[in-house]
């Protein structure tokens, strides 16, 4: 049985890099925002929107606490998740963690490309959009912290380099439960 979490901020690649781990590791992946989306037909943003981030919060701690019992997974989790609620112990007692960590600058060079599709984000220009990434990985380390593994990226993920940075991923997992 295998429970593997991958957490860190929004556009770090964690749903690109969980694909491609599941495929390699045999397991089954799961994107935590996806799949809540499927099980409440809206969408993100439409849930920030109808019923604010409270209620979608309460949402997700459900949801993740559901999915963490599926066996045999690879659950890449939204970027706010691990702050919220006992979510963090709750990945952490459940499986392996694993922090995808990038800079304040190269997630905000990235998140500029398709910040029309994340709630917290859209309205912002590209320096108010560095401050606030960089005030939330600030605020949101603590939790990210938690993780069993940080794998620290100098690039995010791309779908030419995912294969590369996965077996990466699946050395330091390997050496971890050799540990």
């Amino acid at each position: 049985m295998k429970r593997i979490f991958l957490i860190g901020y929004m556009g770090v690649g964690k749903t690109t890099a969980g694909r491609e781990l599941a495929r390699v590791m045999n397991l089954e992946f799961i994107d935590l925002d996806h799949f809540i989306q499927n099980r409440y037909s809206k969408t993100i943003s439409q849930m920030f929107e109808d019923e604010g981030e409270e209620k979608f919060r309460e949402i997700e701690n459900k949801i993740l606490k559901e999915v963490a019992q599926f066996e045999d997974v690879v659950i890449s989790t939204g970027g706010g998740a691990p702050c919220f609620f006992d979510n963090i112990d709750v990945m952490n007692t459940s499986g392996i963690t694993i922090y995808l960590k990038a800079s304040p600058e190269l997630l905000s060079a990235r998140l500029n490309t398709c910040k029309e599709k994340r709630p917290l984000i859209k309205d912002k220009n590209e320096e108010e959009l560095l401050a606030f990434v960089a005030y939330n990985l600030e605020k949101r380390e603590p939790f990210y912290s938690q993780a069993q593994i940080t794998f620290e990226t100098e690039e995010l993920v791309n779908k030419e380099e995912v294969e590369t940075y996965v077996l990466g991923l699946l050395r330091t997992i390997e050496n971890l439960q050799q540990n």
